[in-house]
């Protein structure tokens, strides 16, 4: 990586490197010229105990996986989420009707509604997204005069999500409190969202919960207009 890319997971400072390679394989932690802390004490930590940091919503953690590491699964990832809330969608709409026909299954999982659920999944997420970017975009770059990364920060954002995997577990065993479940898991995604938002901007809490805020109103906004509009997918996928 090239110089002045790294971050110290202490306190946010620029640093030229994370350790030192010594002969005969010996590592030493560098020391942050700041807060005389190690740059990135999680190099030597295992990745367990990182995403459980992570879903900790540690800064530590989150600048760690945002600046120090070169992680690039977030568009995989985001597809991944998409299918996962596409599933669940989908799953809700057929879970009345129950059959014990193998061949129901098997026709089920050709149906074009499951594509449905993926595009409307996506559209509410890009309405997010836009809504959140928007509204950064406004505070920090035209109020504040800052500049915003949008690789780094789309890259921060989608990478947050990573919760919404937890959808799959909840309808795979599901109880009579599988809506507090999905509203939880809602709710760690929406608190994830703002711990990367507020680790890439190094901003205040308080800005990147109106951001998510801002992000969560234009998404069910778009989520509204598409249910209110005079054809459904339901009756898409059945032309």
């Amino acid at each position: 990586m090239d110089k002045d890319v790294f971050r110290c997971v202490e306190c946010n400072e620029k640093a030229t490197e994370l350790h030192r390679d010594y002969s005969n394989g010996i590592l030493k932690l560098s020391i942050c010229d700041s807060c005389q802390k190690p740059v990135d004490k999680y190099i030597e930590y295992d990745p367990v105990i990182i995403l459980i940091d992570a879903l900790l919503c540690k800064t530590q953690a989150f600048r760690h996986i945002l600046f120090n590491t070169s992680l690039n699964i977030h568009w995989k990832l985001c597809v991944f989420c998409l299918l996962c809330e596409a599933y669940l969608r989908w799953s809700q709409l057929h879970g009345s009707e129950q059959s014990s026909d193998p061949a129901d299954i098997i026709r089920y999982t050709k149906e074009w509604e499951f594509y449905g659920m993926f595009g409307l999944a996506l559209l509410e997420l890009s309405a997010y997204c836009g809504g959140v970017l928007w509204f950064v975009w406004l505070v920090v770059g035209r109020l504040q005069g800052g500049t915003v990364e949008l690789s780094l920060f789309i890259r921060a954002l989608l990478l947050s999500c990573y919760g919404k995997v937890l959808l799959i577990p909840a309808v795979i065993w599901e109880h009579d409190y599988s809506p507090l479940c999905l509203g939880l898991i809602k709710l760690f995604v929406l608190t994830s969202n703002s711990q990367a938002i507020r680790v890439t901007l190094n901003s205040s809490r308080r800005l990147s919960l109106l951001a998510v805020g801002f992000g969560l109103l234009t998404e069910t906004c778009v989520a509204r207009a598409c249910n209110e509009l005079p054809w459904s997918i339901q009756d898409a996928m059945s032309l």
